[in-house]
């Protein structure tokens, strides 16, 4: 066990109005963040609260974005202690948390997800490109050698092999490192091939793609009522849901633990969490609940979270990143650069 960099009393301190006592009235721990990485840390909640004599810990599903901007806003028991995350924390927001006073951050990674595109499994399979997708989601597109608003409402619009079924995508919002991860997978490493301009990120708004909110299940309930629907989100929701729904192949790979894991399959990202030092210490029980998390009876190879849908990292790095947690290395601006 490491010896806290930040005491109860420094933690006081640091929060000004914020006292020891008051600090110790919160029992819980409070998690906030991505959608994506939600079901995961649900699990290691109720497995913690279930094992251990700590209090469960609350947890919310904000979004990476918004979970971040919750975290940065300082040191004190009104923010989270722990923010999860479908991406990696970008600079600005490191810079933010600095500001802010939270200086000491510890990074974890936990695995790998894929983005799929899925849809009832009432209809045909569907193979699709990234500049297909491109350009179904696309604000505008290139027609000419110009920028045009996007006039593509049917899928057979774009390429005549596609399906005669008219477009409508449900997706995340712009608080989500599953949007993130979109745009940037999808969007920006395909744009200037398709003759749009470089790193081309926006998305549609009129209608065609529907912003449905940090609730995978949600998009997943729609899809199903709605069989012309496609639904963008995390692989774990196709593996809970797998007898109702199926994704679309990208460039030809079908999304699997095999294929996300190897990297064969073009729109997967990592998964992550940031613990807050200062609180270690003063809210009861964030050490045990980062260990119980970082454990290989949860993220190894054969953990509990690989049957929720987890790609798990391979054994060396996965060993790599426990030492970085347990020792609490503190995340630099520079790790995040490049």
């Amino acid at each position: 066990m490491q010896i806290w960099k930040t005491s109860a009393l420094a933690l006081a301190a640091t929060v000004g109005v914020t006292t020891l006592a008051s600090a110790q009235e919160r029992e819980q721990i409070r998690i906030v963040g991505s959608s994506t990485v939600y079901p995961f840390a649900s699990y290691v909640v109720e497995e913690f609260g279930a094992t251990t004599n700590f209090p469960t810990p609350v947890i919310e599903s904000t979004g990476s974005g918004g979970g971040l901007r919750l975290f940065c806003e300082g040191v004190g028991v009104g923010t989270p202690d722990i923010t999860n995350a479908s991406r990696r924390m970008k600079p600005s927001e490191f810079d933010r948390c600095q500001e802010n006073g939270v200086t000491e951050i510890t990074e974890a990674l936990i695995g790998s997800d894929g983005i799929v595109l899925a849809q009832s499994d009432e209809n045909d399979p569907l193979a699709l490109t990234r500049e297909q997708i491109l350009m179904a989601v696309a604000a505008q597109v290139p027609q000419d050698g110009e920028m045009v608003d996007n006039p593509y409402t049917n899928w057979s619009e774009i390429d005549s092999s596609l399906p005669d079924r008219e477009i409508e995508i449900l997706g995340p919002p712009t608080t989500s490192g599953t949007r993130d991860a979109f745009e940037e997978l999808v969007m920006e490493e395909t744009a200037e091939g398709a003759g749009f301009p470089a790193e081309y990120t926006d998305i549609r708004a009129d209608g065609v793609y529907v912003d449905s909110g940090e609730n995978d299940n949600l998009i997943v309930q729609r899809i199903q009522e709605n069989t012309d629907a496609i639904g963008v989100f995390g692989y774990s929701f196709l593996v809970e849901n797998e007898d109702t729904l199926d994704a679309a192949t990208v460039d030809g790979v079908e999304p699997t633990t095999e294929t996300i894991s190897q990297e064969d399959y073009p729109v997967a990202r990592s998964l992550w969490f940031y613990i807050k030092d200062a609180h270690e210490g003063v809210i009861p029980g964030i050490d045990q609940y980062v260990s119980l998390f970082m454990d290989d009876i949860m993220i190894g190879e054969d953990g509990l979270l690989v049957e929720e849908g987890l790609i798990p990292l391979p054994s060396a790095q996965s060993a790599e990143w426990r030492d970085r947690v347990d020792n609490r290395v503190d995340l630099q601006r520079s790790d995040l650069e490049g």
